[in-house]
């Protein structure tokens, strides 16, 4: 497994806009018309990566109880299908369906979305305020596969509760580690 870090694009970065193929409904989605009340999650992730399949039930379990206080979760795959076909849109909607996925899985097939978020790796998690600029990046928590700590989701938790309380988040944002975005 490649062990690839996020980019950590600058804290207050404004999330580029995009629309994108959202796998799931076949309808093309605009982050504009998306995003949340009070903060927006953005995750690059894919199938095939182990990084992502060993945290896609702790995702799905925070996009269920943050989705309610006002939060958007938004899943982006941006890898090169032709030698990855097992990230391929129709593969996707398929995964999303599999995983219970409570959020859109968007493909980025010109990898631009990706480009403009400086994003690396699979998890690469975002999470923008209301208005839109980058407030936290980086990992869920410190389990990776085959390291033995368990998934809890600690660190996107107190990223989230920080906004929702108007709270500066004090923590130290590390970067993800994961697979690398599978490029063209």
């Amino acid at each position: 497994m490649a062990r690839t870090p996020s980019n950590m694009l600058p804290l207050g970065t404004t999330a580029p806009n995009f629309d994108l193929l959202n796998t799931v409904s076949d309808e093309v989605l605009s982050l504009q018309n998306i995003k949340g009340n009070k903060a927006t999650v953005i995750m690059f992730i894919c199938n095939h990566c182990p990084f992502v399949i060993h945290i896609n039930s702790e995702i799905v379990s925070i996009a269920n109880a943050y989705t309610e206080k006002g939060i958007s979760f938004i899943a982006i795959s941006s890898n090169d299908i032709i030698n990855y076909p097992q990230d391929s849109p129709d593969k996707m909607k398929i995964h999303a369906k599999s995983e219970n996925y409570p959020f859109p899985y968007l493909y980025d097939e010109t990898q631009n979305v990706a480009k403009a978020y400086d994003a690396a790796c699979t998890p690469d998690i975002y999470v923008f305020d209301a208005n839109l600029k980058l407030n936290y990046r980086g990992q869920l928590d410190d389990s990776r596969p085959g390291n033995g700590l368990a998934v809890t989701g600690k660190d996107l938790r107190h990223a989230l509760d920080c906004l929702l309380e108007n709270k500066e988040n004090m923590h130290t944002q590390k970067p993800s580690i994961g697979c690398n975005i599978k490029w063209k």
